[in-house]
């Protein structure tokens, strides 16, 4: 998965997962204040990545799951809940991109359906970020 994309998806996990984590460790409030002003742009840099991962994971799913199984389970959740968390919190910038009224309310309908799960989400890609830089560490 590359060491890049483990750091983007331990910062959308921190993110996804700020109130869970300030409720444990409130002196982490200071440092999630200082990226939640670029949440937007980490959103919309992490759906298009994660979107690209997912595709790449599709192609190669049938080759990957005999070689390295444990690492396509990875590739797999990490792409998911990249799509997922950058679409929730790019959602603003991808509006003032997208012209089309139909793609924007499926934008919105998608991202009203991912919202209550982005505690857990946040969570998940924290969990699959340090799983994937084991992994990459390790191999």
């Amino acid at each position: 998965m590359g060491i890049g994309f483990s750091c983007l998806l331990l910062v959308l996990g921190v993110l996804g997962a700020a109130n869970l984590i300030i409720a444990k460790k409130p002196e982490a409030k200071e440092i999630i204040a200082k990226i939640s002003p670029y949440q937007g742009w980490i959103g919309v840099v992490a759906a298009i990545s994660g979107l690209v991962w997912l595709i790449h994971v599709i192609l190669n799913i049938g080759g990957w799951l005999k070689t390295i199984p444990v690492l396509t389970i990875l590739f797999l959740a990490g792409s998911v809940v990249c799509v997922c968390l950058g679409a929730l919190f790019g959602v603003g910038i991808f509006n003032t991109f997208i012209k089309n009224d139909e793609a924007k309310a499926k934008l919105a309908e998608f991202v009203a359906k991912v919202a209550p799960y982005q505690g857990t989400l946040g969570i998940v890609a924290i969990g699959v970020a340090i799983g994937s830089l084991v992994m990459d560490i390790i191999s």
